[in-house]
C-alpha cells in the first residue's frame, strides 16, 4: 500500500506538487509560494488553461522551476459543495498524475484534517496494483511513487484520521485481492483460508466443510458444488466491536452480510458460452466485498456487532454435476427445482441467508450477489440494484451509496413475480425466465429471509471495471465495501 505520511505545509524543494484549488479561490498560503517561486508559470499556465476550480478539472504543469518536476493543478469545485466522494476523487486524480514521479506532496493547506485524509484515501486507493503473477514487467512500466505527503496544518489531527480511512483502504484492497486472483489459486478452500487469517484483527472465523452442511441440510448449495472435485466452504466471521473486543456495550442483536462466494462459474451443465467466460473468475466479489468489509469494521475497532457470512462453491461440469430438473432441498425446508444450473448463486444465498437469520437473529441482513446479467441490461456498470423488503433499510444504502460514490438504484418486489418461479412439482423453481431477470432472482432470495429486514444487492455489473475510474483502477473495484462501511459509521455504531 501507498505510504502517506502527513506533515506540515512548506515548498517541496524537489518532487512533484499537487495543489487542490477551490473554484473562485485567489491563489494563497504554498500555492502562492509555489508561483512566486516559479517565475509566476502556475498562474500563466492556468490562465491559459482557462483553469477556474471547477470539479473534475486539472491541469498538469511539466518543469515548472523551482526544482520541482512537476505541478499539478485539481479542482474541487465551490467550497460549499466539497463532500468526501470529491475529495476522494481529487486524490486518486492526483495520484494518476504522479505515477512517474519518486516524491510527491498534496497540498491541503486549506482543507479540515479529516478532508485532508479523505483526500489521501483517494489517492490510496488509485494506487492499488495486483501484480504478483507478472514477472516480466519493465522498469519503466512499474509506478515509482511509493510515499505520498499530504501536507496540512494539523498534521497530528489528520493522522488521528487517517487511522480509520487507512484500515477501510485495507480491507477494499482485502477484497481487490480476492476477487483477482486466479481461479486454480482461489478455490473454496483456499478463500475459506484467507478467511481465518483476519483473525490476526480479532475477527472470530469459523469454518464449515461439507460434512457440517450436510448434516445442516444445505441442500440447495451442496447441489451447485457437487460437480466440483473442489469441496465447497461456509464462512462466519464475527466482530463483537459493541459487547467485545473493549466495546461495552451489552451484547445486543448483530447486523448481518451475506456473500455469494462462486469461487469460479462454468454455469454447470447449463454451460456457458466459452467467450468471456473467464470473467467468471469473480463471481466469487460478493463474498469478496462481505470479506474485506469485515476486515475493516475491525481494523478500524468500529463499534458495532457485525457477522459476515459467505457461502463458497465451484459451479463445474461433470459426471456427478446438478442436472436441470433436479429438486433440491434447502435448509428452510422448502423445495426448490432447478431448471438452469447457472442460476446457482440464489441457491447458494438461500441456505446461508436462512441459517443466517436462525442462527443470530440480526437486526437485519444485506446480501451481496454477481447475481445476474439481467442487472447491467436495465442498470449499467453505473448503479448496483437493490431490492429490499425494508424502506428504512433502503434509503441509508442509497444515501450511503451517494456518499462513497457506490451507487445503488431500488428495484421493485411484487407478489406478481413470483408466478414465474411457481414449478409443477416443488416449491418453486430457480428461474422465472427472461422478462425481469433481476427481479424474479430477488424475489426467490426473499423466500429465505423469513421476513427479517433484508437488502440483495446485485452487483453483477460493479464488481469489476473494463476501464479506470478516479478511485478504482481497471479490474476488481471492491464495490461495496465503503457503501457498507459507511452505513454502519453513519447509523450503527455508538
Amino acid at each position: 500500500m501507498l505510504d502517506i505520511a502527513f506533515v506540515r505545509p512548506s515548498l517541496p524543494k524537489s518532487g512533484a506538487l499537487v495543489l487542490l484549488a477551490h473554484e473562485g479561490e485567489k491563489p494563497s498560503g504554498l500555492w502562492q509560494q509555489a508561483d512566486e517561486a516559479t517565475g509566476g508559470t502556475i498562474a500563466r499556465a492556468l490562465e491559459v488553461a482557462e483553469f477556474k476550480g471547477g470539479k473534475d478539472k486539472s491541469v498538469t504543469i511539466l518543469a515548472p522551476g523551482a526544482g520541482l518536476s512537476r505541478v499539478i493543478v485539481v479542482g474541487l469545485g465551490k467550497p460549499a459543495e466539497v463532500t468526501d466522494r470529491g475529495l476522494n476523487e481529487a486524490g486518486g486524480t492526483a495520484l494518476a498524475a504522479l505515477s512517474r514521479d519518486t516524491t510527491a506532496a498534496i497540498a491541503a493547506g486549506t482543507l479540515t484534517p479529516a478532508q485532508a485524509a479523505e483526500v489521501a484515501l483517494g489517492a490510496v486507493l488509485k494506487s492499488y496494483r495486483f501484480d504478483r503473477y507478472r514477472t516480466k514487467e519493465k522498469p519503466e512500466d512499474k509506478p515509482k511513487l511509493t510515499k505520498l505527503s499530504v501536507l496540512t496544518g494539523d498534521a497530528a489531527k489528520a493522522r488521528s484520521e487517517w487511522e480509520r480511512d487507512k484500515a477501510v483502504a485495507e480491507g477494499v484492497f482485502v477484497t481487490r485481492d480476492l476477487v483477482s486472483e486466479p481461479p486454480n489459486v482461489l478455490h473454496p478452500a483456499e478463500l475459506a483460508e484467507r478467511c481465518k487469517k483476519l483473525t490476526s484483527l480479532g475477527l472470530k472465523v469459523d469454518v464449515l466443510g461439507p460434512k457440517d452442511m450436510q448434516k445442516l441440510g444445505f441442500g440447495a448449495l451442496l447441489g451447485v458444488a457437487q460437480g466440483s472435485v473442489n469441496e465447497p466452504r461456509m464462512v462466519v466471521m464475527q466482530w463483537n466491536g459493541a459487547s467485545g473486543n473493549g466495546g461495552k456495550k451489552a451484547k445486543e442483536k448483530p447486523i448481518a452480510f451475506v456473500g455469494k462466494g462462486v469461487t469460479f462459474d462454468t454455469g454447470g451443465i447449463s454451460i456457458k458460452p466459452a467467450g468471456g467466460m473467464e470473467d467468471m473468475k469473480w463471481d466469487m466479489a460478493g463474498a469478496g466485498t462481505v470479506v474485506g468489509l469485515m476486515a475493516a469494521l475491525a481494523g478500524r475497532r468500529a463499534k458495532v456487532d457485525a457477522v459476515g457470512l459467505v457461502g463458497i462453491v465451484e459451479n463445474m461440469p461433470s459426471g456427478n454435476a446438478q442436472r436441470p430438473g433436479d429438486v433440491v432441498k434447502s435448509y428452510s425446508g422448502q423445495t426448490i427445482e432447478v431448471i438452469n444450473t447457472d442460476a446457482e448463486g440464489r441457491l447458494v444465498l438461500a441456505d446461508v441467508l436462512w441459517y443466517t437469520q436462525e442462527k443470530f437473529d440480526p437486526k437485519f441482513m444485506i446480501d451481496l450477489a454477481t447475481l445476474t446479467g439481467a442487472i447491467i441490461i436495465g442498470l449499467g456498470h453505473e448503479h448496483a440494484g437493490l431490492f429490499s423488503n425494508d424502506d428504512g433499510l433502503c434509503q441509508k444504502l442509497t444515501a450511503a451509496g451517494l456518499a462513497t460514490g457506490e451507487k445503488v438504484w431500488r428495484m421493485p418486489l411484487d407478489d406478481a413475480y413470483d408466478k414465474q418461479i411457481r414449478s409443477e412439482i416443488a416449491d418453486m423453481k430457480n428461474i422465472g425466465g427472461r422478462p425481469g431477470g433481476s427481479i424474479t432472482a430477488a424475489q426467490f432470495i426473499q423466500r429465505f429471509v423469513n421476513k427479517k429486514p433484508w437488502a440483495h444487492l446485485d452487483i453483477a455489473g460493479m464488481a469489476w471495471s473494463s476501464k479506470d475510474a478516479p478511485c478504482t483502477p481497471k479490474g476488481a473495484t471492491a464495490f461495496g465495501v465503503r457503501l457498507l462501511d459507511r452505513l454502519v459509521a453513519d447509523h450503527y455504531e455508538g
